[in-house]
């Protein structure tokens, strides 16, 4: 090549750099919608958190890979609606629904953007999906199990606690699937020997009330998300009252319950970034399967039992995942 012809190539190419430079710089960063069930950050610090983690664990950094727009519905049901038609409405490249209640608004929202739920029971029966393997729409992400775990968490709370012979169940009326929960927890008290009483809260502000009026000697908190946000105000109301306690989530006994058996949420959440890193690459929803948890976990706070003089068997504590000291 002539000296002439190589500088014209030279310069060609040159002047071709700083539009590919531009082009790269230009990318938009990949924005994730995020509709919450709690009221702000702080309250969702939890899963917020382990949500950051997924993605920094898969080599994602905030900022520079992605961006969270979040919406924090605070429990109040007619938000969900006007927040997803908003999230959608700025084109977020996936939307990520916490909760069944943000899962169906995310349904009516949109049939076009990816969306990833979480804390969901029964993706299927509840029609988010066509089946596990293959959820057929735009839809997908992690669930929980259809499961009845009464049995287990009364057995559980009776073990723990073996003077227990009364429990008072703590239920939010307005939770979708509260009712088939109070008939499993009758059903499993039944069997078990215990009796069992139901006292509701709909409200935060109801909360203190409903644990005044318990006359028995142990406390089931029921799942809700409204209850899952008031855990530490439960947590040392039931404290107060000398009343032993047992829910379904760990994240209750860290807050000061005595002892839980569930699911782990947080790893659900770390989990919920790698479902939007493969749809980010191209994946769709509908050929990406719906994951449900390999296991429950068992969870004894000791410091709980020591301040209510409780001696937990050690043939119980034998059987736990986690103890909180």
């Amino acid at each position: 090549m002539r000296r002439r012809d190589f500088i014209k190539v030279i310069a060609g190419s040159a002047a071709g750099w700083p539009l590919v430079a531009q082009a790269q710089q230009s990318k938009p960063i990949p924005r994730i919608g995020v509709l919450w069930h709690a009221g702000n950050e702080q309250e969702e610090e939890i899963y917020l958190g382990a949500l950051r983690q997924g993605f920094s664990e898969i080599g994602y950094v905030e900022g520079k890979d992605f961006v969270l727009e979040n919406r924090f519905a605070a429990e109040q049901y007619e938000r969900y609606d006007p927040f997803a038609a908003e999230l959608v409405a700025s084109k977020v490249d996936v939307l990520v629904a916490v909760t069944t209640m943000a899962a169906r608004a995310a349904q009516r929202a949109t049939t076009t953007i990816p969306v990833v739920f979480v804390v969901v029971a029964d993706p299927v029966g509840q029609k988010f999906a066509n089946s596990l393997a293959h959820p057929g729409g735009n839809m997908t992400g992690v669930g929980t199990l259809p499961v009845d775990v009464s049995s287990k968490c009364l057995a559980l709370f009776k073990d723990a606690v073996p003077t227990l012979s009364q429990v008072t169940l703590l239920a939010n009326p307005t939770y979708a699937s509260i009712r088939r929960y109070v008939e499993e927890y009758r059903a499993a008290a039944g069997s078990l020997g215990l009796t069992i009483r139901e006292v509701q809260a709909s409200k935060p502000d109801g909360v203190q009330a409903a644990i005044a009026a318990i006359t028995e000697d142990g406390l089931v908190v029921a799942p809700d998300n409204m209850l899952w946000n008031e855990r530490k105000r439960i947590a040392e109301l039931a404290l107060s009252r000398g009343l032993p306690s047992m829910s379904w989530n760990s994240d209750m006994t860290d807050a000061g319950l005595l002892m839980s058996y569930g699911e782990n949420f947080s790893v659900q959440f770390r989990r919920i970034a790698v479902y939007v890193d493969k749809i980010l690459k191209g994946a769709k929803p509908a050929d990406l399967p719906v994951e449900l948890p390999a296991r429950y976990e068992f969870v004894i706070n000791t410091n709980t039992a020591r301040m209510l003089g409780l001696n937990i068997p050690p043939s119980v504590l034998a059987r736990t995942d986690r103890v909180i000291e």
